[in-house]
């Protein structure tokens, strides 16, 4: 077959898309030339020949004829048509012959890294050819931060450890208590950066599901594993939506109980009081009250509060507080009359 690209890659025959590309970048940045100034000759050679076999077995229709026919077939074998990468010559080879154009090697490496030459100095053109990126220190070298990225990138971090994983970005879930009652499912709109097939910067629209159950607390975080922008380098930082509670127009929550409170009269207070709620899900409570309510009463009603997170067939309760209206006044008759029944009581 003469030059085998799989063995130049390091990859298995049946290798897929993702494992060329891990391979690719790996080798390319081992072999660049300017990362091998004492051996560039041979460095060269090597990078040219990565940068062709990445380019016929990533290609599916120059894998076929390679597959086929080996080296030779790319050279002078009668392709697939309309394969790509091939044009017809007359050279002696009649009208059916073609000749492989492989990719510059620069092309490929700058498709990927985004610049044709990370290891040289500043200004001017690399000694792979195409003009230098901006990022370069005076020193001829990258950030250190930058080129820690590129070697993670290849895979070959100085310490041999795995990329970094960006920093959680953090998002609030405002829900309502109803929601937290009962619980709801909402979905939510994002927008990050990635990397395509191609390794190109690109922007993605994604909608996330987000399953909130009965009796979550304020302060509960939902993760969604790896969803943030993608950088050359890092691992996809988590995106974390934390839940929290908007004031509710009657309940306050304390834990997994329920607090409300009901405003009546004094003359309430002391003959006899019947509380109407409505509970979160729709439902209406009477509660009569037949205990003498103080300022400081507070009546319970069991199993009518918050579903308990881990329980949700549990339920805090009800706690129902009075704010006793007085009355502003009372006449002499009025007062007597009350001190007599107070008195005889």
């Amino acid at each position: 077959m003469g030059v085998d690209y799989y063995k130049i890659l390091q990859v298995d025959r049946n290798a897929k898309d993702d494992n060329l590309k891990k391979a690719y970048r790996k080798l390319a940045m081992k072999w660049h030339p300017d990362k091998n100034p004492n051996n560039k000759k041979d460095a060269e050679a090597k990078f040219k020949q990565i940068s062709e076999a990445y380019d016929v077995l990533s290609d599916p229709q120059k894998r076929v004829v390679y597959d086929q026919f080996g080296e030779e077939g790319l050279k002078g074998q009668v392709p697939p048509p309309g394969a790509g990468g091939y044009a017809s010559t007359s050279d002696g080879g009649g009208p059916n012959m073609f000749r492989f154009n492989p990719r510059s090697a620069d092309d490929i490496f700058t498709e990927f890294f985004g610049f044709s030459s990370p290891f040289n100095g500043v200004g001017g053109m690399g000694d792979m050819g195409g003009p230098r990126s901006a990022g370069f220190s005076r020193g001829g070298m990258f950030g250190d931060d930058i080129l820690a990225s590129l070697r993670n990138a290849a895979g070959e971090g100085a310490s041999g450890s795995v990329p970094r994983k960006a920093a959680a970005i953090e998002r609030t879930l405002s829900c309502s208590l109803e929601d937290l009652y009962k619980g709801t499912t909402k979905k939510m709109k994002i927008s990050r950066d990635v990397n395509d097939a191609n390794g190109r910067p690109a922007t993605i629209e994604e909608i996330l599901t987000i399953e909130i159950k009965p009796g979550w607390k304020k302060g509960t975080k939902i993760t969604f594993p790896e969803k943030g922008n993608e950088q050359r380098g890092y691992i996809p930082s988590d995106l974390v939506f934390i839940i929290d509670e908007k004031p509710h127009g009657v309940f306050k929550r304390d834990g997994n109980d329920l607090v409300v409170t009901q405003k009546l009269s004094l003359v309430e207070a002391l003959t006899g009081y019947t509380a109407q709620i409505t509970t979160l899900d729709g439902r209406s409570l009477t509660i009569p009250i037949n205990s003498v309510i103080s300022p400081t009463y507070e009546e319970v009603v069991k199993g009518e509060g918050m579903p308990v997170p881990k329980e949700p067939s549990k339920k805090g309760n009800l706690r129902i507080k009075f704010n006793i209206k007085f009355p502003s006044r009372l006449g002499p008759e009025q007062k007597s009359g009350i001190k007599r029944l107070l008195t005889s009581s």
